[in-house]
């Protein structure tokens, strides 16, 4: 293990082997890194262990820089375990650089079904009694992380003394397809606020896609970026300051030229910084299989559920000349076409949009005798995880206690910081 100091804290790297397939414990293993962080004058003591699990799918653990945002409140009493799940950050990848080691795509489809929150929570249990000697700790999960932690409320809560989620309560039993049904009306409440903040957008979203429509345009890693592309720049709408991040984009849009007008350098730049998957393929590859359970293959749920909302189709907006609609959070089969990143993967993805075996990733009955406390951020109309879903699986697990709010948007733990934290933790502890 190698120790290192930030700002304010003592941070340690560790490494963990696991097994691939939890149920074949001597079979393939793959490694997971951990970062610890522990205040700089509590290095030596006995603090009790808070596991963060990152939002996602796909992501590595937030790479902080001594207390920034919640940190600083965690470590005040916790030692912190800033997990990169399986196949990110530091762990042993899963990309498009390392999968042809697996083989073709069958072997890489059932490589990649053994990266859900499933098995991350067993990575967890696994790390936590190499570290704790056994103690339960805290989990603290945004976003998909907070789907693991309801996931491990469900498979071992005798690991757990306290769970605290930020804008990731899942639904117990919806589809991929309920999912998203309920996610396009709020994508678009949320497109038609940022016109009505920069109205001069409307006219600058339509130009832009306008151009992509005649142009064939190709950001400089590769990316083909079209109408719809540009489309999925809305996912920046679920933040705090996302609506701002996309207004500056847009407002660089044009340069002039010989040519006549072109989109700009740093336009394009700008637009591949965001979309690009390079950095977080499984977001893409497996992010529809986190919401499947059961015999029903999702078989691609955003792109058959987006036909009942044409009013996001980008050809219909520029021929009635009616605002863009800007997409969220959601994955389609041409994002394996247009992003090279993802492009020698859309095999295994197909494969596993095909899939019909999916385990269960909730238990109910387990859920509603739940005897571990339990603390929810839910925002109030959060882009990327529905509001309704969220309120009823908070009703549906025993003791759970929510903090509804509308001062943030999805990144409120971020944005946030301490307050979001202490908020939960005294939920939890019942002192508010």
């Amino acid at each position: 293990m190698t120790s290192y100091r930030q700002p304010g804290t003592v941070l340690t790297d560790h490494r963990f082997t696991v097994p691939l397939d939890h149920d074949d414990p001597a079979g393939e293993r793959i490694e997971l890194y951990g970062r610890e962080v522990v205040a700089g004058g509590r290095a030596g003591a006995d603090l009790p262990w808070l596991v963060y699990l990152e939002g996602g799918p796909g992501f590595g653990a937030r790479r902080f820089i001594g207390t920034q945002a919640w940190l600083g409140r965690a470590v005040r009493e916790f030692r912190v375990l800033l997990l990169d799940q399986r196949g990110t950050g530091r762990s042993t990848p899963a990309n498009r650089q390392t999968l042809p080691l697996r083989g073709g795509p069958e072997a890489q489809a059932r490589y990649l079904a053994h990266f859900r929150g499933d098995s991350i929570v067993r990575d967890c249990e696994a790390i936590r009694r190499r570290l704790t000697g056994g103690a339960p700790w805290t989990v603290l999960g945004q976003s998909f992380g907070g789907f693991c932690a309801t996931h491990y409320l469900s498979a071992a809560p005798e690991g757990l003394s306290t769970v605290l989620i930020t804008g990731g309560l899942p639904s117990l039993d919806a589809t991929a397809d309920e999912v998203y049904r309920a996610a396009y009306p709020r994508v678009q409440r949320k497109t038609e606020a940022h016109y009505a903040r920069y109205p001069q957008d409307v006219d600058r979203a339509r130009r832009i896609a306008q151009h992509l429509a005649e142009h064939r345009t190709v950001l400089p890693n590769g990316y083909l970026l079209t109408p719809e592309a540009f489309q999925s720049l809305g996912a920046l709408l679920g933040l705090g300051d996302g609506s701002h991040q996309l207004h500056h984009l847009l407002e660089d849009a044009f340069v002039p030229t010989p040519a006549g007008r072109a989109l700009s350098d740093a336009f394009l730049e700008g637009v591949q910084a965001h979309l690009s998957h390079a950095g977080h393929p499984l977001y893409a590859v497996i992010h529809e299989a986190i919401y499947a359970q059961g015999k029903a293959p999702t078989a691609w749920a955003a792109e058959r559920v987006r036909a009942a909302f044409p009013q996001f189709d980008a050809g219909r907006a520029l021929a009635d000349g009616t605002p863009l609609l800007f997409t969220g959070e959601s994955v389609h089969p041409w994002h394996f076409e247009a992003d090279p990143a993802l492009r020698p993967l859309r095999e295994a993805a197909e494969l596993l949009a095909a899939r019909e075996d999916w385990p269960p990733l909730y238990d109910p009955r387990r859920l509603a005798a739940n005897d571990v406390p339990v603390a929810a951020a839910v925002y109030h109309d959060d882009m990327y995880v529905d509001t309704a879903h969220s309120l009823a699986t908070a009703r549906a697990v025993r003791g759970l206690r929510t903090w509804v709010t509308d001062e943030y948007e999805h990144d409120g733990v971020r944005a946030g910081g301490p307050r979001v934290l202490d908020r939960l933790l005294a939920l939890a502890r019942g002192e508010v």
